[in-house]
């Protein structure tokens, strides 16, 4: 397993309103999805603009290692995926919910046996939801956490499973991604309280029926809390990646805390990814966010304000936000995010105690945070192997000085480089007083 170096970093102050383009790498959940969905299809399909970050090479080392061809096609970002034969093997999930969560359901239809581990911090992570609903489907699985073994038998016979998803949408997600492939589809039915990140699973709907399945969901007449899918062949599709949203969404904070203002290309018009919702965020904190043509610019205000504001269906997005509250100036309360806690980290404990550590005023409640904006000062923020909680650091870094972010490098897991990125956006900008773009 990868060995996670603590080194210390710099956050960069912001001497100036920041001012930037900043063009970003594919989104990390349309990219694991569409390489699980390439797959299991019919034929070999390409995948154009795919994001290469950690995540998203521990899914293709996985599915290579299952017996699926994948290859670069002159970029690094253009993927030509083969399917093949399903075979046994040893998957590494690292700490990427997506491949823990997404490729058991996939490893139950290879011929033979799959063992799963991640990093040690991954071992925490709740994972026996989806492998109760596996066996319940029919398939062998030993262990309910990582470690865990899947015995694949070639085919899966699939069925009606109910299932508690109130902790994660993945595990619905999971499941509907390859139930095409199952004797008898599957029928996945939620029993519990609402079910977070909805959007997440629209997203698995929608691409499920651009390659052909057939889908049944409670929002297209289907029964409450259910989803259907009919088993049948996966048609190939090649696909153009969208930019990852929820990774603009730091850098778009980059302008609103520092009154500057940055632009985010080829934003989608239309959209299942919940980074989208940054948008009705800021402004309701006060920036002005606008789209000319294909292009999202955000302008920050003197100061912003503070936001009352249910989480539920983004709450990847809370560390942004969380990290916006404490620079703004009047208190904020984010609820309907107590499923958080089983993130890569206790997200609301983390951030609680990292914003508090700064001299911050922040509370956990049962299902959220309430934020008091306070004088913060420099210290050491921890990132707790999370990739969000790292840049959610170099958010405050912008207003404060002096914070130094342990392990910078975790933001790997989705956008490899970010503190180039971060970096560059400032020096140029405040070292030309021009527009940066990069």
């Amino acid at each position: 397993m990868e060995t996670v170096s603590l080194s210390l970093w710099n956050a960069p102050r912001a001497e100036a309103p920041v001012v930037a383009t900043v063009a970003l790498p594919g989104s990390k959940s349309i990219t694991n999805r569409a390489l699980i969905l390439a797959a299991l299809a019919d034929a070999p399909s390409t995948l154009t603009g795919a994001l290469r970050s950690r995540d998203t090479d521990l899914m293709i080392d996985a599915l290579r290692t299952l017996g699926i061809g994948i290859e670069t096609a002159g970029a690094d970002t253009t993927l030509r995926v083969t399917p093949g034969r399903l075979r046994g093997g040893a998957v590494d999930c690292g700490l990427a919910g997506t491949v823990m969560r997404f490729l058991p359901p996939v490893a139950a239809l290879a011929e033979g046996t799959v063992d799963f581990d991640g990093d040690e911090q991954a071992r925490t992570r709740p994972l026996d939801t989806i492998l109760n609903a596996l066996r319940g489907l029919g398939a062998d699985i030993d262990g309910d956490s990582l470690p865990f073994t899947v015995r694949g038998a070639g085919s899966l016979r699939g069925g009606r499973v109910t299932i508690d998803a109130s902790g994660s949408s993945q595990f619905v997600s999971g499941l509907l991604l390859s139930a095409a492939a199952f004797d008898e589809g599957v029928t996945v039915h939620h029993d519990g309280k609402t079910v977070p990140s909805m959007p997440h699973i629209d997203m698995t709907v929608e691409m499920l029926r651009e390659s052909g399945v057939e889908v049944s969901t409670p929002a297209t007449g289907g029964e409450a809390d259910t989803w259907r899918v009919s088993p049948g062949p996966v048609r190939a599709v090649d696909r153009v990646i969208e930019p990852d949203l929820s990774n603009a969404t730091a850098f778009l904070a980059a302008a609103a805390v520092t009154g500057g203002e940055v632009t985010v290309p080829l934003w989608p018009a239309e959209t299942t990814q919940p980074g989208d919702a940054i948008r009705e965020i800021l402004l309701a904190m006060g920036a002005d966010v606008r789209r000319d043509g294909a292009n999202l610019t955000v302008r920050g205000p003197q100061q912003l304000t503070g936001i009352d504001i249910d989480l539920h269906d983004v709450g990847e997005l809370t560390p942004t936000v969380a990290a916006l509250a404490a620079l703004a100036d009047g208190p904020s309360r984010l609820r309907g995010i107590a499923h958080l806690r089983g993130h890569e980290t206790d997200r609301l404990a983390a951030l609680a105690h990292e914003i508090n550590s700064l001299g911050g005023n922040v509370t956990e409640t049962e299902d959220g945070l309430t934020i008091v904006p306070a004088d913060l000062h420099g210290g050491r923020w921890r990132s707790y192997a999370d990739h969000r909680m790292a840049t959610a650091g170099a958010i405050v870094g912008l207003r404060v000085d002096g914070i130094e972010i342990e392990d910078i490098g975790t933001t790997a897991k989705t956008l490899p480089g970010f503190e180039n990125l971060w970096a560059t956006m400032l020096s140029a900008a405040a070292g030309t007083g021009r527009k940066a773009s990069f």
